[in-house]
Parts: C-alpha cells; sequence; structure tokens
C-alpha cells in the first residue's frame, strides 16, 4: 500500500518490553529498535501516539501486595513510566523526529501537561506524542490510559503491543492446545476473561467503538506491515465477530 491503512494510531508498549533481554530497566539495543520503528511509521504518514508502562521499573499493585500502600504505590508506578517516556522520546529525537512527551501529573521542568487538544495538533504536526503517568490516578492501569488517550486523540486503532502474537483462549505457553482468535468482540474478551486488557479498558474502547489490535511487538517490522495492510495479531471490535 502507498497509504497507511490507518491515519492515526495510539500505540500501547509495556515497560517491559524495554527491557530486552535484561532483568529490569532499559536495554538501549531495545530502546533504538523500538524507537527506528516509530519513526519508520512516521515516515510513512502514520501519526503515532504512546503510551509505556512502568513494569520494567515498578507495578503498583505488586508493590501493594509487598506492603506498600497502593495509591502511593501506584504513584510511584506512574513516575515510572515518565522514565520510560523521556528515554523513547530521547532515542526517537536522535533518528530526527520531534517528540512531545505529555504527562497526566504536573512535571512541567520535565515535559508537557497533558492537553487533549495540544496532543492532537502535535499530531497533526507529524510529532510523536507520548502519553506519560497513565490517567494521572491510582488504581487505574496504563491499558486503561492507553484506552483513555487512543478515543481522546480521535484514533484509528488502538495496538497493544505484547509478547505474544495475539489472543488465545489460554496461555499459549502454558496450553499449546489453546484456540488463537484472530478476531473477537469486546463482549466476548470481557465474558470469557481472556486477559487481553483490564476490564475498565476494554469497557472504554468498546463503548466508544475504538478497534483493538492485539500482537507482538518483537516480531520486528510487524506494526509497519499491519500499517501496509496486512492482516496481524488479534483485531477486536464491537459488534458481530467475523
Amino acid at each position: 500500500m502507498s497509504e497507511p491503512k490507518y491515519k492515526r494510531i495510539l500505540l500501547k508498549l509495556s515497560g517491559e518490553a524495554l527491557m530486552g533481554s535484561q532483568g529490569g530497566g532499559i536495554d538501549p539495543q531495545t530502546l533504538h529498535r523500538l524507537a527506528r520503528e516509530v519513526v519508520d511509521l512516521c515516515e510513512f504518514g502514520v501519526e503515532v501516539g504512546l503510551v509505556i508502562g512502568g513494569g520494567n521499573f515498578v507495578r503498583g499493585a505488586e508493590t501493594a501486595s509487598e506492603g506498600l500502600d497502593r495509591v502511593t504505590g501506584d504513584h510511584m508506578g506512574m513516575l515510572a513510566t515518565v522514565l520510560n517516556a523521556l528515554a523513547m522520546q530521547d532515542a526517537v529525537e536522535h533518528l530526527g523526529r520531534p517528540v512531545r512527551v505529555m504527562s497526566a501529573l504536573k512535571i512541567n521542568q520535565v515535559c508537557e501537561d497533558y492537553i487533549r487538544r495540544r496532543a492532537i495538533r502535535h499530531l497533526e504536526k507529524g510529532r510523536v506524542a507520548i502519553f506519560a503517568a497513565g490517567t494521572g490516578n491510582p488504581f487505574f492501569t496504563t491499558d486503561s490510559a492507553a484506552s483513555l488517550r487512543a478515543i481522546e486523540i480521535n484514533a484509528d486503532l488502538l495496538i497493544k503491543a505484547t509478547k505474544v502474537d495475539g489472543v488465545y483462549s489460554a496461555d499459549p505457553i502454558k496450553h499449546p492446545d489453546a484456540q488463537f482468535y484472530s478476531r473477537l468482540t469486546y463482549d466476548q474478551a470481557l465474558d470469557q476473561r481472556l486477559n487481553v486488557m483490564d476490564a475498565t479498558a476494554l469497557v472504554l474502547c468498546r463503548d466508544h467503538r475504538m478497534p483493538l489490535r492485539v500482537m507482538n511487538i518483537f516480531e520486528s517490522g510487524a506494526v509497519m506491515r499491519l500499517m501496509r495492510g496486512e492482516e496481524i495479531g488479534s483485531l477486536i471490535e464491537t459488534g458481530e465477530p467475523t
């Protein structure tokens, strides 16, 4: 295809995606590869928004299970997403593409506040917009933040980039006979508790008719192939499955 299938996307990356083969933190080679893919998408004409989790540093829910106050843990997790956003900003800018990090928490000396209209303007000008600090509220995951931002910026597609190649009826590593879903509805995902995203994120997408594509981010070039019209991963939509 000479034109991208989707004009504007929101790409949700887990913090673990930045670790590479490391046990935590950020792997420079992995960061550079992902940044290169983002820049290639922009050069193809795709407007790219990013939400990056913070699980390579800290997870609020996990710290709570270890005795830390949940709200404190979630605030720590939000700050971890800012670390990842700044790293990605630097990597993408080194490749010549302008980037703006927009935070749901006020950190004016580090990045911009999230303002919806300004975010859309950044995208229209060809800048990569990275949305950090989740929703700015405890008890909400970065999956929910990705769904919310995708809806707010009028994205054509929300992509959840994971370590598996789509949605299965069970963990395909533990259950080799698990059924792969190339297409399904949000109601199916919710009713069958397929752990695609948390329920809040799925309901947001369903109620606002935001299509969601689940795919493997470790497959180099997969997002670009999707933009060129290939069927990659699993597509979740509102309505009847096809």
